[in-house]
């Protein structure tokens, strides 16, 4: 993967999979004139809202997320999201390009339960994330009621 601060980037990785750490997300973004080249562009601590806020309609960039949800009322479960959000207004050849980037990304990125593929905010919502999480997950022992 062609990235500014690669070092950057994979301590970014470690601190959304540690338990120890707040942050629960890490978004790349094409470094700008600089074709292809990704860079860390934010994290946080804020879950998906925040990092919906983040993601750039004229963009193509990658996130990385951790999701906890409650499975049933005595378990909560920790998975991770890789997400690649290709923005409505993101230009025809950086869309082109995105499914090999996807793959180097996903390099780094490497140890997640599902692909969220969005480029509508309105797509991005948690709760039918974990929907698909659970889904993901194997046994429900709920029986999808949350």
């Amino acid at each position: 993967m062609s990235c500014e601060n690669l070092d950057e980037v994979k301590a970014a990785y470690e601190a959304v999979r540690s338990d120890k750490d707040e942050t629960n997300w890490v978004l790349l973004s094409y470094a700008a004139a600089k074709g292809d080249k990704l860079a860390l562009t934010a994290t946080g601590s804020g879950g998906l809202a925040e990092l919906a806020e983040r993601l750039d309609e004229g963009q193509a960039q990658y996130a990385y997320a951790r999701i906890e949800y409650a499975n049933d009322s005595e378990s909560k479960r920790v998975k991770f999201i890789f997400v690649v959000w290709i923005g409505e207004n993101t230009k025809v050849m950086r869309k082109a390009g995105v499914s090999i980037h996807a793959g180097h990304v996903k390099d780094v990125f490497a140890h997640h339960s599902i692909q969220v593929t969005a480029s509508n905010k309105g797509d991005f919502k948690e709760e039918s994330i974990v929907k698909r999480l659970r889904a993901a997950g194997g046994a429900d022992y709920n029986g999808g009621r949350g």
